[in-house]
């Protein structure tokens, strides 16, 4: 699949939470590396929604549904995200596994990524790595997530099933893998 492809399969909900200078989908959508949603989600009932808060994982078995349908990352804070993802959304909801954020917000905590570095991950998962180098390259910070995730990110994207994907985890954050477990 071409690059162009996977980046228009790549869509943005963005509830304006968030200071617009550092909204990092917006400057995605400026770019035209991802596409904006507005309305009524439910017409994208078969894409792959990141939800932090799902139970299953993404892994690279996911690919041929994100090449098909597409998949979405609502933007919103974090100080609400409990709230907005408490919500059930259509489609496959699918979190990250545990990657530490590079934003300069957020830096080094566990799961507080931001949009693009959510996009990015997984991107980089389903094996478009050049794609996800690419998301992130329009940012300053964003070369540093996979530098900061080099590790496990490959790790992930070599993972065989969902398992694998929870097993690599708790290997590299094993401190950290109670967090993913109470979901």
């Amino acid at each position: 699949m071409k690059t162009e492809h996977i980046i228009q399969k790549l869509y943005v909900y963005n509830l304006h939470q968030d200071d617009p200078h550092k909204c990092s989908s917006a400057k995605l959508i400026r770019f035209k590396l991802a596409t904006p949603l507005r309305g009524h989600l439910y017409y994208r009932r078969k894409s792959i929604f990141l939800n932090p808060f799902a139970k299953e994982v993404l892994w690279a078995g996911d690919r041929s549904i994100i090449e098909h349908y597409g998949m979405i990352v609502i933007d919103c804070s974090w100080s609400r995200a409990i709230v907005i993802f408490s919500k059930k959304f259509p489609g496959l909801n699918l979190r990250l596994p545990i990657l530490l954020a590079a934003n300069p917000v957020n830096y080094g905590h566990s799961q507080k990524l931001s949009s693009v570095e959510a996009l990015a991950a997984a991107v980089y998962i389903i094996g478009y790595k050049k794609e996800a180098q690419k998301l992130l390259s329009i940012f300053k910070w964003g070369p540093s997530f996979i530098q900061l995730n080099q590790e496990p990110l490959e790790e992930y994207s070599l993972a065989h099933n969902r398992e694998d994907m929870e097993r690599i985890e708790k290997e590299f954050f094993h401190s950290l893998s109670d967090l993913s477990s109470d979901r």
